[in-house]
This record gives structure tokens, C-alpha cells and sequence, in this order.
């Protein structure tokens, strides 16, 4: 019998088994806040003497890095709160059992995190402990956090802290952004093709390749029906037919190399694949919006704050 295959979507996210739990808490941090510290900064004021070295023992973790003043309230950061922002005390100790001193942009960081949470604090943006175990069922896969923290060899505590802070400002970010993106549209289904004869004899590659173009091009119900909802409004569900042969849909659709691949019965993968571009691009637009709506809030916050490091490494 001849072998038949499909052509496979690439696997959505990533196995968070291949990072640090620290990692992957900056990953999600850093794609949340697109902000940057604007206020003022100074450098080995008020906030600490220059330390003059590039480590610190574990005696010294409570060393102040520097002090921020928002809200009209100041607040000082010590260099274990930057360390365990990213990591487990143990996994940053180095062969000395000593520390390397945070950089001052990981200072800024944890202020600048600092800084949006007591923003969702101010506007009632909390996290209940079933909301934390559904985000990290939803993020890690697992609401375990006594295993995850094992697996990573961090506090339990800490990995809940750090998993509720990104999960408040996801929920501060759905609250202060209008622009809504929905959901992320699903490319269709490519189609079947043959990459073997009759013979069970596999095909050359100028075959396989003529193969899967005939099945792109092969017209099917479901392609059609795929086609229709994404359009939305854009097709008249009563006449059968676009509302606008200028809309971005149609306008696609009647592109030279699939202007017949398409009707209101049947479609080929290539016209559902023409369809689900411009979905995405309508998809990639919106989410610019919200990036932006977002970026404009947390400069908004960042930009009434002021910090004062020590001297730090760079």
C-alpha cells in the first residue's frame, strides 16, 4: 500500500524542561514589560557607597544595591532580592561559594517590576491562588509548584511568588488594554499526498513535490467552510457571496495563481493557506495595537519614579 503523509503546523510554545524556572520567569517578564525606566538615576548617591568589588558572600546578600521613590514612598533593593528575581541563591553561588554582584540593569529590572506591581495593586488586580494554579497549569503545564520547584531546584515559595507576579501583570495588562486581538487564528489543515508508488517504492523528490502541489490544489468542502469563517462579516451569508469584492479577503482570494480555488461550495489548502494569512495579519495588527497600549501604560508608571544605584559592575 502506498505511504501517505501530512503536512504538519509547527508545535506551538516551547518545552519549559530545556530552561531554568528563572529563565523562563525573565522570558515572561521581559515579553510583558516593554517599558523602560525613565525617571531620574543616579550612580553611587544616596543610595548606597560604591561597593568596590565584583562579589559578595553569603553575609553580604543583604548589601543595599541602591533605592528607588515612587508613589512618594522609597524603598531600598538588596542584592539577594536581584539575584533570587532570576535564579535560586544555591544555582548563583559560584565555586567560592561566593556572588557576583547584580548588574545595574538587574537592579532597574526588579524596580521596574516592583513598580507595576504596586500599579495592579492600586487598581485591584490580584491573584487568587486558584487563578495562580490555572496560569501555571496553562504556562508550565503543571499547577504542582512543590514538583516544579524540585525540578528547578528553587524555593517553593519564591517560584510561587515569581509565578504570581507575572500572572498579575498579564491581568493588569488585559485591564488597561482596549485593543483586543481574540484569539490567534489556526491555520487550516494541509491535505494528504502520496510519497510512494503503488509499489511501496518512494518517489523521487520532483514527484513528491508534484504530488503535494496537485493535493494544494485539489478542492474541498472543508477548505471552503474554513474560508467563510475566517471572513466573517466580510461574507454575505444570505447571497452566498462577498459583501466587497475589495475587501482584504476577496482581495486575496482572487490572486492570479488561486483566483479558481475557491467558491462557496469548495476550496483548495492554497486558497484556505491565502485566507489564513490576512486572518493573521489582522491577528499580528491587533496585537501591535496592544503592545503599544501597553508600552504607553508602563512608561506612563516608569516615568514618575526615580532610582539611586551604587557603583555596580556594567
Amino acid at each position: 500500500m502506498a505511504e501517505e503523509i501530512t503536512n504538519e503546523e509547527p508545535k506551538k510554545g516551547f518545552d519549559i524542561k530545556n530552561l531554568g524556572m528563572g529563565a523562563w520567569i525573565g522570558i515572561a517578564i521581559a515579553a510583558l514589560v516593554v517599558g523602560v525606566l525613565i525617571g531620574h538615576f543616579a550612580m553611587g548617591g544616596a543610595g548606597g557607597a560604591a561597593l568596590g568589588k565584583t562579589t559578595l558572600t553569603e553575609a553580604e546578600l543583604d548589601t543595599v544595591l541602591g533605592t528607588y521613590t515612587y508613589d512618594g514612598a522609597s524603598q531600598s533593593v538588596t542584592a539577594r532580592e536581584v539575584i533570587e528575581q532570576g535564579s535560586s541563591l544555591e544555582s548563583a553561588k559560584n565555586e567560592e561559594g561566593n556572588y557576583a554582584v547584580p548588574s545595574a540593569d538587574s537592579v532597574v529590572s526588579l524596580v521596574r517590576n516592583k513598580i507595576i506591581a504596586k500599579a495592579a495593586e492600586k487598581e485591584g488586580v490580584t491573584v487568587s491562588d486558584e487563578d495562580l494554579s490555572a496560569y501555571a497549569e496553562e504556562n508550565l503545564g503543571s499547577s504542582d509548584l512543590a514538583s516544579i520547584a524540585s525540578s528547578y531546584g528553587m524555593d517553593e515559595a519564591k517560584v510561587k511568588d515569581l509565578l504570581r507576579q507575572t500572572a498579575q501583570m498579564t491581568a493588569l495588562r488585559d485591564k488597561v488594554v482596549t485593543a483586543d486581538a481574540g484569539e490567534a487564528p489556526e491555520a487550516p489543515e494541509a491535505p494528504e499526498y502520496k510519497t510512494t508508488d503503488d509499489e511501496g517504492n518512494e518517489l523521487s523528490d520532483e514527484d513528491k513535490q508534484a504530488a503535494e502541489d496537485e493535493a494544494n490544489k485539489a478542492m474541498d468542502k472543508k477548505y471552503a467552510k474554513y474560508i467563510i469563517k475566517l471572513a466573517g462579516d466580510e461574507w454575505d451569508a444570505k447571497a452566498n457571496k462577498w459583501k466587497s469584492e475589495d475587501g482584504a479577503y476577496a482581495t486575496a482570494l482572487s490572486a492570479d495563481d488561486i483566483k479558481d480555488q475557491f467558491n462557496k461550495d469548495e476550496a483548495s489548502y492554497n486558497a484556505a493557506q491565502a485566507a489564513y494569512y490576512v486572518a493573521y495579519q489582522n491577528y499580528s495588527t491587533a496585537q501591535s495595537q496592544i503592545t503599544t497600549q501597553w508600552t504607553d501604560y508602563v512608561n506612563g508608571l516608569l516615568s514618575n519614579a526615580s532610582i539611586n544605584l551604587s557603583s555596580l559592575i556594567a
